[in-house]
């Protein structure tokens, strides 16, 4: 495994990030644990969580199956670098979602219950909080810093300007402020190439992608359908017929390379300057074997030009549509 450094910390953290959002909805305990385990023997050293995952096990279980798998010792805490996230609404009554410093304060210790742990490496703002001024933001971050509650701060979803009106106004409390982003980024959506990207490199920030695989989209699924292999929801398998012809030019040129399409998809995103983790989210033990394959493609300049051409970017913002 190779490891890089978040953002413009000095923590160190897996190539790969191993998502656990289907613990406690599509993956059983016992399955769950085997997972965090081969994957910590496999160096992946970080985990990202979120105060709602757990399916219909119910809001906070997926936190509770990681608290569950913490305790039962090894060093497993000491070699995990974990990240969980808030902002979703846990209840019905006010005050039980958002980023709200009432919120904030409730949330990480309802978290660090669930988790069994004195303190989260890395916390998330789930969504950005349109109501809750960053003064407001910070003081309550601040206080959980001092509080030996959380080491680092987190975002997901945000927009480019969201990160540099964050860190500026961090900027003036001398905090370190965000030092991670998690974007929807993929061959399928690169629309965080105009803005996000370049705003999270100009200030420090690790960008984090999830759903590498757009949904399973990358990952063989013109193959996979016409084998009787993979079924799809009805927007995917739109989607699906939509992207036919681009998906199919994937799967042959990952052929052509000798790699599975996921794999190569995994890589691409390790080849892009901004990524520090891309966000895997096995449902089973052998899912997380096949994506670890990923850190080990080399992709030369030709190699990239040609998955360009398959799937177009975007140049930074403004030249994309401006002079």
């Amino acid at each position: 495994m190779e490891y890089t450094h978040l953002g413009r910390t000095g923590l160190s953290v897996s190539r790969l990030c191993l998502g656990t959002m289907n613990f406690g909805g599509q993956t059983d305990e016992a399955t769950s644990h085997g997972i965090m385990d081969e994957a910590l023997d496999n160096g992946i050293n970080f985990f990202d969580s979120a105060n709602v995952y757990g399916g219909e096990a119910g809001k906070g279980a997926t936190e509770e199956i990681i608290g569950r798998w913490f305790a039962s010792g090894g060093n497993r805490r000491e070699r995990t670098v974990i990240a969980t996230k808030l902002y979703g609404a846990t209840g019905d009554w006010p005050n039980e979602g958002k980023l709200s410093a009432l919120n904030i304060r409730r949330a990480i210790d309802a978290s660090l219950r669930r988790l069994q742990t004195d303190y989260v490496d890395l916390y998330q703002f789930h969504h950005i909080d349109r109501a809750t001024p960053w003064e407001e933001l910070w003081q309550a971050c601040e206080t959980l810093v001092t509080q030996g509650k959380v080491l680092y701060f987190g975002s997901s979803n945000f927009a480019g300007w969201h990160l540099a009106v964050a860190q500026a106004e961090a900027a003036k409390r001398n905090f370190l402020g965000l030092v991670s982003e998690q974007s929807h980024y993929n061959l399928l959506t690169r629309e965080v190439e105009l803005e996000v990207l370049p705003s999270a490199q100009a200030h420090g920030i690790g960008v984090i992608p999830w759903s590498p695989l757009a949904s399973g989209l990358l990952g063989g699924s013109v193959r996979g359908q016409r084998e009787g292999k993979r079924r799809f929801s009805d927007f995917l398998a739109k989607t699906l017929e939509r992207k036919r012809e681009q998906l199919g030019q994937w799967e042959d040129f990952a052929e052509k390379l000798g790699h599975q399409p996921g794999d190569l998809a995994l890589a691409w995103l390790l080849h892009q300057p901004a990524v520090t983790a891309p966000i895997i989210g096995p449902r089973t033990p052998e899912q997380l074997a096949g994506g670890l394959k990923s850190v080990d493609i080399t992709l030369s300049e030709d190699d990239l030009a040609t998955i360009d051409e398959i799937f177009p970017g975007y140049k930074t913002a403004p030249e994309h549509y401006s002079w």
